[in-house]
């Protein structure tokens, strides 16, 4: 469903008129996606996890490799080619409040893919159409009127579901869809998330730092440091038996449940 080849992003610091010192954020990155398979990066911050999400989806354009959405090959492609593949593969960022505009109703916004990829719609059935996949993330049809900030972190993330959802894409980018939510509703979101994988049959890219999140989400991991890929394998394969000196590092610092399993 998604493939990525040997992809690279460099970053210069500096202004408009003079360039700095180049970045080399993301470094030979390759991996592929299958269908109804849920793969993880994980690694902390600055290591260029989120940079391959955002290159993935061609919101950053990559300095050189492939990416193929499907049979199609889009790196090279230019937006005008690249809009009407882009219902193949959608977003749900990690701030579920950024990533609404405030100024528009909740069905304005999770109705605007179908606005661009169904335009003989109606709005009439652009807002049948929101009413039924806001049901099925969990959300009352008569909240369609409402504006982003009447909701709370939880309900705003189902939002941001929903409208990626709206197009019926086959692959889903999760940006640390869970962080910025209080325990108890991550968990309400990642039983959603796996519940609709399971009826859509969808393809996850799932990108956290929390990595008991990723234990209990994903099928393969990508273990991410200062731009490369330092190990990859099953989930239980890496977090069972670590290969590399970071993914022992980074499992050995994960926070304990119990005061008693400290060590």
């Amino acid at each position: 469903m998604l493939s990525v080849e040997k992809l690279n992003k460099i970053y210069h610091s500096g202004g408009l008129l003079r360039r700095g010192q180049a970045n080399h954020a993301v470094k030979d990155v390759s991996f592929h996606i299958a269908e109804g398979e849920t793969v993880a990066i994980v690694g902390e911050s600055g290591s260029g996890k989120s940079s391959v999400a955002r290159l993935v989806m061609r919101l950053l354009p990559a300095n050189s490799g492939q990416i193929h959405w499907r049979d199609q090959e889009v790196s090279q492609l230019s937006e005008h080619h690249l809009r009407p593949l882009r219902s193949h593969i959608q977003m749900v960022f990690q701030d579920p409040f950024a990533s609404l505009n405030p100024r528009m109703r909740i069905w304005q916004s999770v109705g605007e893919g179908l606005r661009v990829h169904r335009p003989e719609l109606s709005r009439t059935q652009r807002r049948d159409e929101v009413a039924e996949i806001l049901a099925l993330c969990g959300m009352d049809a008569a909240i369609l009127d409402r504006y982003p900030h009447q909701f709370s972190g939880g309900q705003r993330q189902r939002i941001g579901i929903a409208r990626a959802l709206i197009v019926r894409p086959k692959v889903l980018v999760l940006d640390e869809p869970v962080s910025a939510l209080d325990v108890s509703v991550q968990a309400q979101i990642l039983n959603l998330l796996q519940r609709l994988q399971s009826e859509f049959n969808l393809s996850y890219l799932f990108i956290s730092h929390d990595l008991s999140v990723v234990r209990h989400v994903a099928d393969r991991v990508l273990v991410m440091f200062n731009g490369n890929v330092v190990e990859q394998g099953s989930v239980e394969g890496v977090f069972s038996d670590p290969k590399d000196a970071y993914t022992q590092k980074l499992l050995a610092a994960r926070p304990v449940a119990h005061p008693s399993e400290r060590r």
